[in-house]
């Protein structure tokens, strides 16, 4: 049986790295009592699998995994039960078993959509420089990947850019974008440098993940069919 959740990232566990989040997980569905699927071999390890890992520091609304399991297991309150034993600002909220045959999270999502806090810059200003860059042939980032920086064209990375609104404390603007995910990620501090050299964002937010099927967006989890929301969902998204 293979699951896959969505889970919120929020507050000071944004600073938790990718690779402790996998411990956390792994903690929390030992604790829960799921009977696990495991690896072969010597040092045999839980199969699971999370998405785009999301850099150090941003938070998400959408955040994903998936999780193989030796046998069934009820979905109803398995959301809630899983949140009871995350740390503050991690929730599970949907649940669905899916297909085993469904290709990775990695190689499905193709689009991030962000929020973005850029202070110190007027809503007037930044929509002026929006449509600049969204005129643009050509963005030219350096980026560093394994130690190796390198100059890249990142315009093509950026699909929908607009500003969403005033960001008040500090003040400033609230960018709205859609960024790739393939075959490189474009980050949002890439996207400031591009367009506002030597700024860094306040913060940033991950909204959704998006995978093409037919043609149409969809996200990796919506909550239909199977799956089930955390009680307090509505809550949190207030």
């Amino acid at each position: 049986m293979r699951l896959r959740l969505r889970f919120t990232k929020y507050g000071k566990v944004r600073f938790t790295s990718h690779r402790d989040v996998a411990r956390i997980w792994e903690r929390a569905f030992r604790r829960a009592g799921l009977p696990l699927a495991y690896t072969g071999g010597f040092s045999p390890r839980p199969r699971v699998s999370f998405g785009l890992a999301l850099p150090t520091g941003y938070e998400s609304d959408g955040e994903y995994l998936d999780v193989d399991l030796a046998g069934p297991v009820p979905l109803d309150g398995l959301c809630a039960r899983l949140s009871a034993l995350l740390p503050d600002g991690m929730d599970a909220t949907a649940v669905a078993e899916i297909d085993p045959r469904e290709p990775s999270l990695q190689e499905a999502v193709q689009w991030c959509s962000w929020t973005i806090d850029l202070p110190d810059v007027a809503p007037p200003e930044a929509a002026t420089r929006v449509a600049q860059l969204l005129a643009a042939t050509e963005l030219r980032v350096a980026r560093t990947r394994k130690g190796v920086e390198a100059v890249d064209d990142i315009r093509g990375g950026i699909g929908r850019l607009e500003v969403a609104g005033p960001l008040h404390e500090p003040p400033g603007t609230i960018l709205a974008a859609d960024l790739v995910a393939h075959p490189r990620a474009l980050r949002p501090s890439e996207l400031v440098e591009a367009g506002w050299p030597g700024q860094a964002p306040l913060r940033a937010r991950r909204t959704h993940q998006w995978i093409e099927r037919d043609g149409a967006r969809a996200e990796p989890l919506e909550l239909r069919g199977g799956a089930t929301a955390a009680p307090h969902v509505e809550r949190r998204a207030s």
